[in-house]
């Protein structure tokens, strides 16, 4: 094999500098190649101010004499080709700036990389691995994400469990037991934060320095591979956290990494996160693009990711040091729209979900309509309106309202996702559980409501591990979830109620089916601030699906309380958390309930029932069943009879 055909060519180097080559993953690290006989490895690195750039490594004693990189055309790309095959070997880097000095740099592009505190890249083959979720990727296909149910668990690899000496399980024993555990509770999708390779625990994996390699922390790419493709054999998708906004600033990784800013910004200002003390990405620069949108095309290919969770997106629109707060980054956005349509062109059933905390219009709109190109956008003024009502004393919240009322006269304007991350339950936020005003039970029944009206509120969910637990501490990153609350009655039995409430929610059209869509929701009941009670109607695609809601968002509970409906008939409850197998006091309606002609809520007719205090409920028209012809054993006997026929013959 001639050593020239390892060598880019002029249109690869051509793409890459405009921003257009979205594989180039393919030329950049490190590479095996082989022929009939021998086997070589090749290294190749973009470090156009480098004075000069060597290889080291464990294969050659990290002296790099002999290992020098050649710059191919002048066009700021390095290569080397070694007669070896380095598979598994260790090696950085060594790059002479304009200035002398010697830096040692991991590769930007390296699949692998050294256990943390170590920092070196690892020579690693991801062309192996033989998947077995052909099944999920084929129905994947054929799914329409907005009409289907979606309850996505945010889980953090390291805390979540740990082994009895505090490990950190690895990605094939999360498979073993996280898998079952997500199954039991009827989550659709796991959410990782972010898996890039991550010199710092702390940062939980929001400031990467290793794009291309999946974390060391829990095992390697197979292992992780392993990891999503059990997932998926279980009909359970997998979303990352990405950060293509900004990156950390250790030594080893991207900032600074020829001696220049070439990964970043070159004005101070703008390079400079100060929030996280990080540096933002150059989105403007086309060689910056290409690394990104094939990172993001990378972990689509080689992991079967199912979607990504974008962190940050209002750092990326507007300019963060900007003396106006609402100054847009000219780069940031059309960068946006450029990954998200070559995302969609590459896989259009690939979910991009933005984490937007600002009033960005078209964030879900798609690119050819002027939009930035999202599936989802997070829905943080829902959620922080939401947590600030229920951190109201029940006394007060007919004066907060408005908190509860104001998401649906902008619900629709996007395809949103209601969230309750990770970052609500840290920094003294509190818990879910222990956000909640009120004494003990009163603490658990509000957290029941609250997830209760979650699930019926337009959208689709999000949910950081340990509230199904009730935890009372705060998210603990170096520490496991406190998982023997489950020896607890109270805690118990809100485990018990999610579960329940997943089940309800997968199998009530009418809750997910018209999420994006005004015709999936009607208010019943939306002026009643006096006693904080809301009441609307969920709808599907077919009207005999639709479901009434009723949130009592106070401790007083009601006989004999009158809502309209519009239907005559009777209706039953069908879903009720005051139910005492919930944790509750038993303030539900256990028969079904007749209709009257009394007109009411502007509905020609009206039912009376029971509501529990903190109640939530849901309530269904009782279907009539269609009368059969015959007894249905018609068709058994007649297939019977022709199985007869053709053995007689």
């Amino acid at each position: 094999m001639a050593v020239n055909t390892f060598f880019p060519t002029d249109y690869q180097l051509h793409l890459f500098h405009e921003g257009n080559l979205f594989q180039s993953h393919q030329l950049f690290g490190a590479h095996i190649f082989k022929d009939s006989a021998e086997t070589y490895t090749r290294f190749c690195v973009w470090a156009p101010n480098a004075l000069q750039v060597r290889l080291v490594g464990d294969f050659n004693h990290w002296n790099g004499d002999g290992y020098e990189l050649q710059k191919v055309n002048g066009e700021g790309v390095w290569i080397i080709v070694i007669k070896q095959n380095l598979d598994g070997c260790n090696y950085k880097y060594e790059i002479t700036t304009k200035s002398k000095k010697r830096l040692l740099k991991a590769d930007p592009y390296a699949f692998y990389s050294e256990l943390r505190p170590n920092t070196a890249s690892v020579v690693y083959s991801l062309g192996d691995y033989k998947w077995r979720d052909t099944q999920w990727m084929s129905r994947k296909a054929q799914s329409n994400f907005l009409a289907e149910p979606a309850v996505i668990y945010e889980v953090h690899a390291g805390s979540w469990k740990t082994k009895d000496n505090g490990d950190f399980l690895t990605y094939r024993e999360l498979a073993e037991e996280l898998v079952p555990y997500v199954l039991e509770h009827g989550f659709t999708h796991i959410e990782l934060l972010p898996l890039v390779e991550h010199p710092l625990d702390a940062s939980w994996g929001y400031q990467g320095t290793g794009y291309f390699s999946v974390t060391s922390r829990y095992g390697t790419p197979d292992d992780f591979r392993y990891f999503v493709e059990q997932c998926h054999q279980h009909g359970i998708g997998v979303i990352l956290d990405w950060v293509p906004g900004h990156f950390c600033k250790d030594a080893h990784g991207l900032y600074n990494f020829d001696g220049t800013h070439l990964y970043s910004y070159s004005h101070l200002n703008d390079r400079e996160n100060h929030i996280w003390g990080t540096a933002n990405f150059d989105l403007g620069k086309g060689e910056v693009q290409s690394f990104l949108i094939s990172n993001a095309l990378f972990w689509m290919e080689n992991y079967h990711i199912d979607g990504f969770r974008m962190d940050a997106v209002a750092n990326i629109i507007y300019w963060p040091n900007a003396s106006n707060r609402k100054s847009e980054n000219p780069f940031g956005i059309a960068f946006l729209k450029k990954l998200n349509q070559a995302i969609n062109d590459y896989n259009p059933y690939f979910l991009m979900i933005g984490e937007d905390s600002t009033d960005f219009s078209k964030v879900t709109t798609p690119v050819r309509y002027g939009g930035l190109g999202f599936d989802y956008k997070w829905n943080m003024g829902w959620m922080n309106d939401m947590l600030e009502y229920m951190e109201t004393p029940p006394f007060a919240r007919s004066q907060a309202h408005s908190k509860v009322t104001f998401s649906l006269l902008y619900a629709f304007s996007e395809n949103f996702m209601l969230p309750f991350s990770h970052d609500e339950v840290v920094h003294g936020k509190k818990s879910l559980l222990d956000k909640m005003p009120g004494d003990y039970w009163e603490k658990f029944a509000q957290l029941r409501l609250l997830l209760g009206y979650m699930f019926a509120h337009p959208g689709k969910k999000l949910l950081f591990m340990g509230f199904e637990l009730g935890q009372f501490a705060e998210w603990k990153d170096k520490e496991q979830l406190d998982w023997h609350l489950l020896d607890y009655e109270l805690h118990r039995k809100l485990n018990a109620y999610v579960k329940v409430l997943t089940k309800v929610y997968k199998r009530t059209k009418a809750l997910y089916e018209l999420d994006h869509l005004w015709d999936g929701f009607e208010w019943m009941d939306v002026n009643n601030n006096e006693q904080s009670m809301f009441s609307f109607i969920r709808k599907g695609k077919k009207e005999e699906d639709a479901i009434i809601i009723i949130c009592n968002f106070t401790g007083i509970s009601y006989q004999d309380y009158q809502i309209g409906v519009p239907n005559p008939g009777e209706y039953r409850e069908i879903l009720n958390n005051d139910d005492l197998e919930f944790g509750g006091a038993g303030h539900i309606n256990k028969h079904t309930i007749p209709a009257s002609d009394e007109s009411f809520h502007g509905r020609p007719y009206s039912i009376k029932l029971t509501i529990a205090p903190y109640g939530f409920q849901m309530i269904r028209q009782v279907k009539k069943r269609k009368e059969r012809k015959g007894n249905g054993k018609e068709k058994v006997r007649s297939h019977a009879a022709g199985r007869r026929e053709r053995e007689q013959a």
